[in-house]
């Protein structure tokens, strides 16, 4: 969601630039500077925006340079030829008329105008120059989405030989339990009914039976992958994956009976946290 997008475009009433701004958020928050003539644009900024974007905290700002104002003024030719037509006229019947001097008809109401702009045209410029800065906005968070996904996926691939690894290893860390169980009972020199030493060397197996955790991890590794490749707002379901993901870790440690299978735990929640802060950058 952080980006930043800068447009400036020339016209011939003077400039506009657009500066786009956006960081974290959990939702689409906007705020705008605009010049007090321009205000009328933000109904439409904030659709464009809704539209486009989905989540963070997005900051619009104009920039409106005009050119020099002597250099809009225009002169009514019409009305000066009809002023000076008039002081002609009048100077023919009246012999002592002074003549007329040129900065006083200029000070006529309405001989110098200023060049007006045509609101609705610029509007519509304006409009069109935020839309490619919009689009520079959305090609900047793409480049950080594409560069994100990569560093997801790698951590990705280091669960998936994780939890390979600590599966291959299962069988024979139950099979080492067992015969931990078994000396222990020869040291105390006890002897327990055979069948009742399966049936404990049954519940330990079953308790540190983690091949549903396992399995579950895998299955959300593989939701993660399709997540990312699928595109489009993924943020909030990534997120979500990611306390899954967590969850199942926990549950792993919680079962580890041997260091081994703690440490494998730990470089999970290591790697989990590690996508989930950067899953906060991702819509």
């Amino acid at each position: 969601m952080t980006a930043f997008a800068h447009q400036r475009t020339e016209y011939s009433w003077g400039s506009a630039t657009w500066e786009l701004r956006s960081v974290n958020h959990r939702y689409l928050e906007l705020s705008f500077k605009l010049p007090d003539n321009w205000r009328q644009l933000e109904p439409a900024l904030r659709d464009a925006l809704r539209n486009t974007l989905q989540r963070g905290k997005v900051e619009c700002a104009l920039r409106i340079q005009t050119q020099n104002q002597q250099q809009a003024l225009q002169l009514n030719n019409a009305l000066a030829t009809q002023i000076l037509d008039a002081a002609n006229g009048l100077k023919a019947h009246i012999a002592h008329t002074a003549p007329v001097n040129i900065l006083e008809l200029l000070r006529w109401p309405g001989v110098l105008e200023a060049q007006t702009i045509d609101n609705d045209a610029v509007s519509g410029q304006l409009l069109e120059s935020f839309h490619a800065a919009l689009q520079e906005h959305v090609s900047h968070r793409e480049r950080e989405g594409d560069a994100l996904a990569k560093l997801i996926e790698q951590r990705l691939s280091t669960i998936t030989d994780i939890v390979a690894d600590i599966r291959s290893k299962m069988p024979s860390i139950v099979l080492a339990q067992r015969d931990k169980l078994q000396q222990r009972l020869a040291d105390l020199k006890v002897e327990l009914d055979p069948d009742r030493l399966e049936a404990e060397i049954a519940l330990l197996a079953q308790k540190a039976d983690v091949d549903e955790e396992l399995d579950r991890l895998d299955t959300h590794v593989k939701e993660v992958y399709r997540v990312i490749k699928k595109g489009g707002a993924s943020g909030r379901r990534l997120d979500f994956l990611m306390q899954e993901l967590n969850r199942e870790a926990n549950t792993l440690s919680s079962k580890a009976v041997v260091a081994e299978s703690t440490q494998a735990a730990v470089e999970l929640k290591v790697l989990i946290e590690q996508m989930r802060e950067q899953i906060q950058n991702i819509e």
